[in-house]
């Protein structure tokens, strides 16, 4: 287990989104324990990282730092050349399933729900993506997405 962290990440300017934020239960014996799930997503547009973080709390702010606070200790690094990704990726988790294009200058970003704000906050301009599945979870929807960027692999010249 790596014990080092790399602290510069966390302290440097990041943007925020707050995907979803569902209230969920947990059922004892007493009766039912109320609590709040938070899904965030944070990028940083200069360097092209992009990370998600969920966290649960007994109020809506403690688990959205708690989900902001995972999500900047799980970035990923997307690899872009001429302002897109290098080539075409798929992939899958749970039910949602994705496909990632490189897209021609100008184009912009083609994409939608969840894709759109991964690709807005990791500052990539020209991008298309297709969600094939029909599942409208955010946080499936989301891995999937980073799925395929980790996926992603830069030519070597």
């Amino acid at each position: 287990m790596n014990t080092k962290r790399n602290f510069q990440k966390i302290t440097e300017d990041f943007e925020t989104q707050v995907l979803e934020v569902a209230r969920v239960a947990r059922v004892t014996a007493g009766g039912k324990r109320l609590s709040f799930r938070a899904t965030v997503l944070v990028g940083r547009k200069k360097s092209y990282e992009i990370g998600l973080g969920i966290g649960k709390g007994r109020d809506v702010s403690l688990a959205i730092e708690k989900a902001t606070n995972k999500a900047k200790k799980n970035l990923i690094k997307i690899p872009v050349i001429k302002n897109t990704i290098p080539h075409e990726v798929r992939a899958k988790y749970g039910a949602a399933e994705i496909i990632l294009k490189p897209a021609a200058e100008g184009k912009g970003i083609v994409a939608g729900g969840v894709a759109r704000t991964i690709f807005k906050l990791a500052g990539i301009p020209n991008i298309s993506s297709k969600m094939l599945s029909r599942t409208n979870n955010p946080i499936n929807n989301a891995r999937a997405v980073l799925i395929a960027i980790s996926k992603l692999k830069t030519p070597s010249n």
